[in-house]
């Protein structure tokens, strides 16, 4: 007998969703020689990647990342695909918050650069502290440590957690030479925590998933591609060779002992299909809008319970990178406001075509706030905010366009990703093994079933869990082999 017959033989599988989850659920399951087709219920694939193109899909114009925009250095699934898609070429640094000295953050009395900020931040958490006595370097890690806490955290999430920078972490700071991690007035944290993996251990338990976040998403070894993050799921799709349908929405799923009832519309008319096995890829929010049938009461709980954050995006198509004449070369400013962050991607094409400002990136509360809005009023708001600290958005004919993506409201996500900031390590486990727990051959994917929630590298590694535990799947008994080392030999 050949691997794949002593496996239970070739497999029949629909996947629900065609982001990066479904698409590498698919290839892979298409890799180990079963057959598999792809539903998706928007009219485009690729999910919470989301390249906006001004001009269209075919335009050489500027274009923004209205989803996911980055990838950190230590996502190693996700590079795998770039290499395995033939996309290592289009590997850029991608320049983050801070990483421009002559970018901006709020000060008492206005914005005020990078590399001015120093003094005022160290002056304002020095304030707080019971102990004066600490060395420059340690106040300086404090300060920005605190500082970069209040930038990637929505303001109602700092406000309640940023005094954990303790006492007894800036004593075992003071006592480490913290030079060799001074980047002229700021202190590199993501370098700090790599050379010093011990000092992890002070952090609270329920903050490890917060900080991880914070430290990737503002480390030195961040990287993009060059021409888009679409070029991922569009590499895939192209790969897959079974059928990949857009417009089919999934209304209703009936779980049964040997099959699962798909049941929806598409373009023309109600659809149904009756599916060996299916892997479910949509967001918990977008599921728990669903008639669900046939899922244990544990199930029902996980789906209804998982929480999402909004996430909103607004990007300006500005006749020129005037950031440029201000000396930002990149990286982003914290605005503060609703505003939060502002960006500013690199000009690769044609200048005569305008540059790209994404004007305000903005999560949870922060982005919920926005979400109320109407689109215009909200654009109008985060100009109107911006202007302050770039009047020159205020010039004539500077802003040929907007595009915007508030992700809380958007039809096929509900939010823009699962947050599991505040739960301590068991927790986050327990409630991402619910998540990923088939119903009888329904399975699940999607970053909310990863250990690496709100990134691409989490949605990858979703999907190709769920790959070889259908691979694994025996249906006489039902079982699912958890790990490699509880499948036969």
């Amino acid at each position: 007998m050949t691997p794949l017959q002593e496996r239970g033989g070739r497999k029949r599988v629909t996947v629900i969703g065609a982001g990066i989850a479904g698409l590498v659920a698919a290839y892979e399951l298409e890799r180990l020689g079963h057959d598999v087709e792809v539903v998706e219920a928007s009219h485009d694939i690729g999910g919470r990647i989301a390249t906006h193109r001004f001009g269209g899909r075919d335009s050489s114009g500027p274009f923004v990342e209205l989803g996911a925009m980055r990838i950190p250095a230590g996502h190693r699934l996700t590079r795998h695909y770039i290499a395995e898609l033939g996309l290592q070429h289009q590997v850029r640094p991608f320049e983050t918050l801070f990483s421009d000295d002559a970018a901006y953050l709020p000060g008492p009395a206005g914005h005020v650069r990078v590399r001015d900020a120093h003094t005022t931040l160290v002056k304002e958490f020095s304030a707080g502290l019971p102990n004066q006595g600490y060395r420059m370097n340690t106040l300086l890690f404090g300060a920005w440590l605190d500082a970069t806490i209040k930038a990637v955290a929505p303001r109602q999430f700092y406000d309640g957690m940023h005094n954990e920078i303790g006492v007894e972490l800036l004593d075992l700071i003071d006592r480490i030479d913290l030079t060799p991690f001074r980047c002229g007035s700021r202190i590199d944290l993501h370098a700090f925590y790599q050379a010093h993996p011990l000092i992890r251990s002070l952090c609270p338990p329920h903050l490890e998933r917060f900080l991880d976040d914070v430290l990737d998403e503002t480390g030195s070894g961040i990287v993009r591609l060059r021409d888009g993050m679409d070029q991922l799921p569009r590499g895939l799709a192209a790969r897959i060779r079974g059928p990949i349908s857009t417009s089919c929405a999934v209304e209703e799923i009936d779980v049964r002992d040997d099959v699962v009832e798909l049941r929806g519309r598409q373009v023309d008319g109600a659809f149904s299909r009756t599916c060996d096995y299916v892997v479910c890829t949509v967001p918990f929010t977008v599921l728990r809008t669903m008639r669900l049938n046939g899922f244990d009461q544990d199930k029902l709980d996980i789906v209804h319970q998982t929480k999402y954050w909004a996430g909103t995006k607004i990007a300006l198509h500005c006749r020129e990178a005037f950031w440029e004449a201000d000396g930002i070369s990149g990286g982003a400013s914290f605005t503060g406001g609703h505003v939060r962050q502002t960006y500013y991607p690199p000009v690769e094409g044609d200048p005569a075509l305008g540059a790209v400002l994404l004007a305000s990136y903005s999560i949870g509360p922060d982005a919920d706030e926005l979400g109320l809005l109407s689109e215009a009023d909200r654009t109008a708001l985060v100009i109107a905010e911006l202007s302050t600290m770039h009047p020159e958005l205020r010039r004539q004919g500077m802003i040929l366009g907007t595009a915007g993506r508030a992700w809380g409201d958007h039809r096929w996500s509900r939010g823009a990703a699962t947050v599991r900031w505040g739960q301590e390590a068991a927790v986050r486990e327990a409630e991402r093994r619910e998540a990923t727990r088939p119903q009888q051959r329904l399975f699940f994917a999607g970053e909310h079933c990863s250990s690496k929630p709100a990134w691409i590298e989490g949605a990858i590694e979703s999907g190709i869990d769920a790959a070889h535990e259908i691979e694994w799947y025996e249906p006489k008994t039902s079982r699912v082999f958890a790990t490699a080392w509880e499948r036969p030999a």
